[in-house]
């Protein structure tokens, strides 16, 4: 069974996404109200959280899945989703004076700097608040302490989902990681399937195979080599981890063991959301 801090039942969609809001949390959003923002020069309008979407943020090691559930949460909660990873990849991309900086950095299995990360989320949040956007899933930030507390210095955050894998299915997701050359989407050929142990339930993942179209164009990331691999969840433990316990702390950490790929994954999540009938009323009205 999935090691959750599960909401309660009687809990409303419209609780989910206002409420989730401690009182300690909006302590601190009044004291920092005032505070000037550590982000560039770019302040983010605080709102009472009735009056906006979900601000929620994504834990978890490299590999276990952030991008693919909180996408999925962005559609169905009609919030942005901003995963910093994919903001370092547009940089990357791109001919940005930082671009060749993070290049060295990505493919040494290290983090980004938080220089860096808050600049490329500064002009990300930037963009989204002239567009009108409300509320946001973050994956992929804070990942450190120090992260945390410059974003709580300027936009509060609701919820914190930490999503777990054990060590050694993380490596083998990560080393089944494949693109597509041409259409860009992202496969995994890895098929795992690991018993279950002294009453610990066992985890099955079944591989993501590309069409016929893309078989021969599947291309590995270069940061997707098991040194590399390893490093970055050494990492991720040593400096990431102590973020599980600042939220927990404060009251906003709920915990989720993935059971298995997303067919097995996404209906137990949606359930420790409370958000398992507001799908299915969704799904009604569409």
């Amino acid at each position: 069974m999935a090691a959750i801090t599960r909401f309660s039942k009687h809990l409303a969609i419209s609780h989910v996404r206002g409420c989730l809001y401690s009182a300690s949390a909006a302590a601190a959003a009044e004291s920092n109200s005032h505070a000037p923002s550590p982000i560039g020069i770019y302040k983010i309008t605080r709102r009472d959280p009735s009056e906006r979407n979900v601000q929620w943020v994504f834990l978890g090691s490299p590999g276990v899945g952030k991008g693919t559930y909180a996408s999925r949460l962005s559609t169905l909660l009609g919030v942005p989703h901003i995963a910093t990873g994919d903001l370092v990849r547009e940089e990357l991309a791109s001919s940005g004076p930082i671009a060749k900086q993070l290049t060295e950095i990505v493919n040494q299995g290290k983090l980004v700097s938080d220089e860096i990360i808050i600049s490329l989320l500064s002009k990300r949040l930037k963009a989204g608040e002239a567009k009108g956007e409300s509320g946001f899933l973050l994956d992929g930030f804070p990942r450190t302490i120090n992260q945390a507390e410059i974003l709580e210095g300027v936009t509060d955050i609701d919820l914190v989902v930490n999503l777990r894998l054990p060590e050694s299915v993380l490596i083998e997701k990560c080393l089944g990681r494949r693109i597509c050359g041409q259409c860009g989407k992202n496969f995994n050929v890895a098929s795992i399937d690991v018993k279950g142990l002294n009453g610990s339930p066992g985890i099955s993942m079944a591989p993501l195979l590309p069409p016929s179209s893309c078989m021969s164009k599947l291309v590995t990331r270069s940061d997707d080599t098991e040194q590399v691999v390893k490093e970055r969840l050494r990492i991720y433990n040593e400096k990431s981890r102590p973020l599980e316990d600042y939220y927990r702390n404060q009251g906003k950490l709920m915990e989720f063991d993935l059971p298995g790929g997303i067919p097995e994954s996404w209906p137990k999540l949606l359930e420790a959301l409370n958000l398992d009938e507001f799908e299915e009323r969704q799904s009604v009205a569409a």
